[in-house]
């Protein structure tokens, strides 16, 4: 299991009022598969930067410690917030065949696609599967950064606390 940073805060929450010898550095970040904000603890020493990947699962870890909690999005930071979409759109890029599959399959997606694009976009897929990002915008007319519509749509569920509805376009 993986998880991007959003946010390093080598001081600590900023909110916390604890005196500075007490705070220890934190890592706000997203979980790669299924997009769950939390709070990890980084490794002594260890250093990050936002967008980078660290591994969370079990066994031996290089940077990170532990995982502190899970978040809701009002708990992030405001550079957290301001890099949410920029790492969404990160972890799509890097595994682009997952999220074809999105629009393959596209029941979970066709209410974010509008009109013209969606009849197009329904037909084009009659005729073949996608094979990634670029196939589509040149199948679909008018669809441009259709990466940028499911970082839209995971963003919107993820500001409204519907971490089921994110699972469940992956489940369809």
């Amino acid at each position: 299991m993986y998880a991007y940073a959003l946010n390093y805060l080598p001081t600590g929450h900023p909110d916390d009022s604890r005196p500075a010898y007490q705070k220890k550095p934190l890592v706000q970040a997203i979980g790669e598969d299924k997009f769950i904000l939390m709070e990890l603890s980084p490794k002594e020493n260890a250093t990050l930067t936002v967008y980078d990947r660290v591994y969370i699962g079990e066994g031996e870890r290089d940077v990170i410690d532990h995982v502190i909690r899970m978040l809701k999005y009002n708990e992030l930071t405001p550079s957290a917030k301001k890099e949410l979409p920029n790492v969404l759109e990160r972890i799509i890029k890097e595994d682009e065949k997952r999220f074809i599959a999105l629009f393959n399959n596209p029941k979970g997606i066709l209410k974010f696609v509008l009109g013209r694009k969606m009849s197009s976009m329904l037909g084009e897929r009659r005729k073949g599967e996608f094979a990634d990002f670029d196939d589509l915008t040149k199948r679909v007319r008018g669809l441009r950064h259709p990466e940028m519509i499911i970082v839209n749509i995971i963003e919107d569920k993820i500001v409204g606390g519907k971490q089921k509805e994110i699972e469940a376009l992956f489940n369809d």
